[in-house]
């Protein structure tokens, strides 16, 4: 389960944590920290881990609180989508859960572009979940 600290991912990782005590599977979530091309891959950047710390902590006391254990990690990579099919591919992962809040760009309903890349290229089941949010609500 990829996170990012926005509110979505309440709503994913309590729908994760129903899942997983009907499967009695694992949960593993990550956050994944994008490096530009003028930067080598192992800089540290302290405030987005901090950022990521925050984010997974949140998601562990959140999962806590339903009876559910996570497991997190903090990764480092060029693009989201890659890093997120590679860490579900080395975890063999059965399905990736993506908690995705309402975004605009240029007036229109917009997934950006590492839900459309993750739903194109994975190599197991996609569950996302929407974050309700009334357009008139969300700024551009």
């Amino acid at each position: 389960m990829p996170v990012t600290g926005a509110e979505a991912d309440e709503y994913a990782i309590d729908l994760a944590c129903r899942l997983s005590k009907q499967d009695k599977s694992d949960i593993y979530a990550v956050y994944i920290i994008t490096m530009g091309r003028d930067l080598p891959l192992d800089v540290e950047n302290q405030a987005e881990i901090q950022k990521a710390e925050e984010a997974l902590s949140h998601i562990e006391k959140f999962a806590r609180e339903q009876n559910c254990q996570v497991k997190t990690d903090v990764l480092q990579a060029r693009e989201a989508g890659p890093a997120i099919l590679d860490e579900a591919a080395e975890k063999e992962a059965d399905l990736i859960l993506m908690g995705v809040a309402y975004k605009r760009r240029f007036g229109e309903f917009s997934l950006g572009e590492v839900v459309p890349y993750v739903l194109k290229n994975a190599a197991c089941r996609i569950i996302l979940y929407h974050q309700h949010t009334h357009p008139s609500e969300t700024v551009s």
